[in-house]
């Protein structure tokens, strides 16, 4: 019998959101002044205010309260009637040293001794579902908010938008988990408040049909395009949503992890991403795995990849590699061996990790918004400090994307 799956997502001007990229964009700023920088960094944002904390260790100076407004800036929460804008917001900052205990265990003479930052277990996952082996109710709900985010910038349509929005699609599946048909879309989009409610609903409802969904479709490869058809459509369902942002909801870094990563797919560990450099085993071997598995069905070996990476803190070595194929490998090995050839052909020392896949270099911020998986990688000249001089340097973002183990892998199952 097939069966319904749901994923949500959150637009960049959700108050969790806007706390990620805040931390982010910190991070980014301590990294651009040295690529050493040990950060770990928290951010509350509510009406009018704006707190900064959490402990980093650094050789750099970052002017937080600046950075923290351009990214207000930058999300478009600029106008005074929002009772949150970049130019009057309060911000305060608490960050402090990082701890010396926890430093002890992390830093070491070479990058492979390198221990990892915490303990935990990490999850990454890949599918199928989409050209990008994620799972398509997630990347259909980020697609919706990515496109209404530009259709707010580019002002010409829905010029009543606001940066606050989130959505959620259903999808049905067949009875060998194939998607066959989008079944309910939500949108919930924060708005000026430009006539009586009855009519602001139906306007906006309107245009989420006739103008946000045919631009998302137009993008969509035919295939799945074709699953829109005569599903159920909530547009605000409360009737109005003109207060929103920070002043509707206090946002708090971290609190987005099932959107940050697979929509409720495979499996999470619990640790956020966003503000953690990459010393922080949450991020780096989230990372790492979901390198792994998406280079893993890419290759071949499996329709649909679970696999989990666990660390002690202080030590290199993970305590343990899992793998889930969901009995949709297609070689004749047990999960347990694969996950032995996964320990065979990466190295997972989290050192070894940070230089595979260039963690020490600002490229996070972008992360913070409509996910940290299935994004295109892409190069890009920053500005970085070098001996105190300021260089550009090109870097490379969502290393993680790369498909670039897949040859390596299907040599190794003699695929």
């Amino acid at each position: 019998m097939g069966y319904l799956f749901t994923s949500e997502s959150v637009s960049e001007g959700h108050p969790d959101k806007v706390a990620d990229q805040i931390s982010d964009a910190l991070l980014d700023e301590f990294l651009r002044q040295d690529p050493n920088s040990r950060v770990a960094c928290e951010t509350l944002v509510t009406t009018g205010l704006v707190v900064l904390s959490g402990e980093v260790k650094t050789t750099g100076y970052v002017p937080v309260q600046q950075i923290a407004r351009n990214v207000i800036e930058r999300i478009g929460y600029t106008k005074a009637e929002y009772m949150f804008d970049s130019g009057s917001c309060g911000v305060i900052s608490a960050i402090h040293e990082q701890s010396e205990d926890i430093n002890r265990g992390v830093d070491r003479e070479s990058e492979e001794t390198q221990g990892a930052g915490d303990q935990g277990m990490m999850f990454g996952y890949a599918c199928r579902d989409t050209e990008e082996f994620m799972p398509l109710p997630l990347h259909l709900s980020h697609l919706l908010l990515q496109e209404l985010a530009a259709i707010r910038r580019e002002g010409k349509e829905m010029t009543y938008l606001r940066p606050d929005s989130k959505s959620q699609v259903t999808l049905e599946y067949d009875d060998n988990s194939q998607p066959i048909k989008v079944h309910t879309i939500v949108v919930s989009t924060q708005h000026d408040a430009f006539d009586e409610d009855e009519a602001m609903l139906k306007k906006i409802k309107e245009d989420v049909q006739n103008i946000l969904i045919p631009r998302v479709k137009k993008v969509l490869n035919s295939n799945i395009a074709g699953l829109f058809d005569n599903f159920i459509l909530h547009v605000n369902p409360t009737g109005k949503f003109v207060i929103g942002g920070p002043h509707g909801d206090t946002g708090l870094t971290g609190r987005k992890i099932i959107v940050d990563t697979y929509g409720g797919k495979g499996a999470h560990g619990g640790g956020a991403f966003s503000g953690k450099d990459s010393s922080k085993v949450d991020r780096s071997a989230a990372y790492a795995a979901r390198h792994i598995a998406k280079n893993m069905v890419a290759a071949g070996v499996a329709d649909e990849v679970l696999v989990q990476l666990a660390y002690a803190i202080g030590v290199a070595d993970p305590v343990g590699v899992y793998v889930n194929t969901y009995g949709t490998s297609n070689v004749n090995l047990s999960d347990g061996e694969i996950a032995k050839k996964i320990e065979k052909l990466f190295d997972l020392r989290p050192g070894i990790i940070i230089r595979r896949l260039g963690l020490k270099n600002p490229i996070f911020e972008p992360t913070a918004a409509y996910g940290h998986m299935g994004r295109s990688p892409y190069k890009q000249k920053v500005k970085v400090f070098d001996n105190g001089n300021e260089t550009e340097k090109e870097v490379e973002f969502f290393t993680w994307e790369k498909l670039d183990y897949v040859e390596a892998i299907q040599k190794e199952f003699g695929l």
